[in-house]
């Protein structure tokens, strides 16, 4: 985010509307194949809203979102899309509206769990996913792929993802007993959901017990909302240490929203996940990219792709054909989650939890 200002922002917006952008080798060459029509999207657009509010407005009492609500997500979304693009493009960081989205709705509109979920829906992954979908634009631009080809690709495996996805959950809520269900699944089962656990707790804190009872005048957490006020000024700080000691390269390195950004995967991320991503990005982020930049500049991204499709690939493997199959469990370090059996214990004062020390 240092590194985009808003002029940038402003300017760019305007020379892309305009038309007077500097074209590439790679634009240039994409003129070849016929462009995707505008209307097309206005037309999914248009189709998706309009289902969103059919839904909404004929099954009230589950989804609990008025139509204002879904049309006041859909302006987050549309809204926020280009300058949040622009950052992810320039700084490799997308910062995520999940957090704003139920601050909002959670301040507004109370006591609606459901609500609060369909909200975030919305506003932030439909702004999620289309990042995604322009990051999938821009891989298939530099590959040369014509445009219309990549806009069916993305069409049809979006249909069929959401089948896929939805026909796995129903299958496995029938097949797994207690599935999600920490209290009732044994202490080294798999089937724990931690991301969707993290979505229902979300929507539990800020929607049904609200903002103002946990972050608001009537909770105990209120001073965390200083710590909006403190991530708008640390960035600020480092670029005042940069212009007061423009020497100190070190300075140019340290990137505050980088920083801060890696804590929102926790949860449900663990320290098994973090130690992880230390290590893979030190060994390719540094020495690599030190020692090896040929090869670093032809494999890397190579690499991160093949570390991802083998890990879901592996992952799928293991399951159906040992332990879905066969009832083969895999035990190890790796998989025995903290390690630590104090890591789950509260640390408020005076709270006291079976096998956990009272502080």
């Amino acid at each position: 985010m240092t590194n985009m200002t808003c002029r940038d922002i402003w300017n760019q917006t305007k020379g892309i509307a305009s038309g007077s952008s500097k074209m590439d080798v790679h634009a240039r060459l994409m003129k070849a194949y016929k462009q995707v029509p505008s209307w097309w999207f206005y037309l999914l657009l248009v189709v998706n809203i309009a289902l969103i509010l059919f839904g909404v407005e004929h099954y009230k009492e589950t989804f609990q979102l008025p139509w204002w609500g879904v049309l006041f997500a859909c302006g987050i979304a549309l809204f926020s899309t280009l300058p949040l693009g622009f950052i992810a493009a320039t700084t490799n960081q997308g910062p995520g509206l999940n957090v704003i989205t139920e601050y909002i709705i959670g301040y507004i509109y109370p006591g609606r769990p459901v609500a609060n979920m369909c909200f975030k829906v919305y506003g932030y992954i439909s702004m999620s996913q289309a990042l995604s979908l322009i990051s999938d634009f821009k891989l298939g631009h530099y590959m040369k792929i014509p445009p219309r080809a990549m806009f069916m690709a993305q069409l049809v495996g979006a249909v069929v993802s959401v089948a896929v996805y939805t026909g796995t959950a129903w299958w496995l809520m029938g097949s797994i007993p207690n599935l999600c269900d920490m209290s009732a699944l044994p202490a080294d089962s798999q089937w724990t959901c931690p991301v969707d656990v993290v979505f229902f707790d979300a929507s539990v804190t800020w929607g049904l017990l609200g903002l103002r009872r946990i972050f608001g005048d009537l909770g105990e957490y209120s001073r965390v909302n200083m710590f909006f006020i403190a991530g708008a000024i640390l960035p600020f700080l480092v670029w005042l240490m940069h212009k007061a000691f423009p020497r100190q390269q070190w300075i140019t390195y340290v990137h505050m929203p980088v920083l801060l950004s890696a804590t929102g995967m926790m949860p449900p991320a663990s320290a098994v996940n973090f130690s992880s991503w230390i290590l893979v990005a030190f060994f390719s982020g540094y020495v690599l990219f030190r020692y090896r930049q040929k090869w670093w500049a032809r494999y890397n991204y190579v690499l991160s792709g093949s570390l991802d499709a083998g890990t879901a690939f592996v992952t799928t493997a293991v399951f159906f054909c040992l332990q879905y199959a066969t009832n083969i469990s895999i035990d190890w370090w790796g998989t025995t989650g903290e390690g630590c059996p104090l890591a789950s214990c509260p640390t408020a004062k005076g709270v006291a939890v079976d096998g956990c020390p009272v502080f």
